[in-house]
């Protein structure tokens, strides 16, 4: 059974490595489909990814260690969050050793990591996006941690695959205080993920961008792995929502092998499908906010996780 659980383990972060460069090629494509412009071909991240492999790295002369090895921390961290969260099944090694709350922490080790390397070659650019980048996580973090905390209430425990066993019942999913939890984590979501209304993933304007102005000194394998860890982040990301709020297709602990597991996958593809469907619409309707407006923005998903712990006190009272 101990083999069968890290199968199952490599098989989860097989699956994330893999699908998550798709993901975003998908989100791509139905956002250039609603805003009837001519869509980018869904497999367009992995040729990016492939074209970048196999250039070679223009490097900073003045670049330490520590701007050489965060693409690769970045890369180790995010496939490090897909083997904690359940993506596919709750019977995995590793989401039984850490919590929601270690995976914060990885997140946050990713950014202080890219903020640190973008500041290292000091450049304008590179320090602007950085700064920025800090306060956005500053303001998002406590929202992630309020919907957590929500979760931890409503089912008592920490741990990702608990959450999943014990959200399976109908009752939950109209429980007030789990759908502020929802909107106030979509909100963080876009916002960690450098995405509208917060950052524009599709342009390289220097007075607004936060991710790109960032990254704008890696080339080669180095912005390979970069990119291909922001893919994977975005999918730790909407895979961690699925756990909280919709589980549904997550294979449970002694459920059967194979089918189960095939179910999981169709079911995670389906989710993703209709995922990337929402953010590309969320994109498409709303317009960027500019950066100061972004604590207000962030307060806001800081104050609805809250009105959830609020409600959910109140209706055990």
């Amino acid at each position: 059974m101990r083999a069968i659980s890290f199968l199952r383990q490599f098989v989860e972060i097989a699956v994330a490595i893999a699908i998550a460069p798709l993901f975003t090629g998908w989100i791509a494509q139905c956002r250039a489909w609603l805003q009837n412009r001519t869509a980018p071909p869904l497999w367009q991240p992995y040729r990016m990814l492939r074209k970048l492999f196999g250039k070679d790295v223009a490097m900073a002369h003045d670049a330490s260690p520590l701007f050489r090895a965060t693409p690769y921390v970045l890369f180790g961290t995010m496939v490090l969050a897909g083997a904690i969260i359940p993506s596919l099944v709750t019977d995995l090694p590793f989401a039984r050793i850490a919590d929601s709350i270690a995976l914060i922490g990885l997140f946050a080790t990713a950014r202080v990591f890219l903020s640190l390397a973008a500041m290292d070659v000091g450049t304008a650019f590179g320090t602007m996006g950085a700064r920025r980048e800090m306060m956005i996580g500053f303001l998002a973090e406590p929202a992630l941690l309020m919907v957590l905390f929500n979760a931890f209430l409503l089912f008592g425990s920490t741990a990702l695959p608990s959450l999943v066993e014990g959200s399976k019942s109908p009752s939950s999913v109209v429980d007030p205080s789990v759908i502020f939890a929802a909107i106030a984590f979509l909100m963080v979501l876009l916002a960690e993920n450098g995405r509208i209304p917060i950052d524009n993933p599709a342009t390289h304007l220097e007075l607004t961008m936060i991710h790109e102005a960032m990254i704008l000194e890696y080339s080669g394998r180095h912005l390979a792995l970069v990119e291909w860890a922001a893919s994977l982040k975005l999918f730790n990301y909407a895979c961690m929502g699925f756990a909280l709020f919709i589980p549904w297709g997550i294979a449970t602990h002694g459920s059967g092998e194979t089918g189960a597991l095939l179910i999981a996958v169709l079911a995670l593809l389906a989710k993703l499908a209709v995922a990337g469907a929402v953010l590309a619409l969320i994109e498409t309707l709303s317009a960027k906010l500019r950066i100061f407006r972004a604590p207000e923005y962030l307060g806001m998903a800081f104050l609805l996780a809250v009105l959830g712990l609020l409600v959910h006190l109140l209706q055990g009272a």
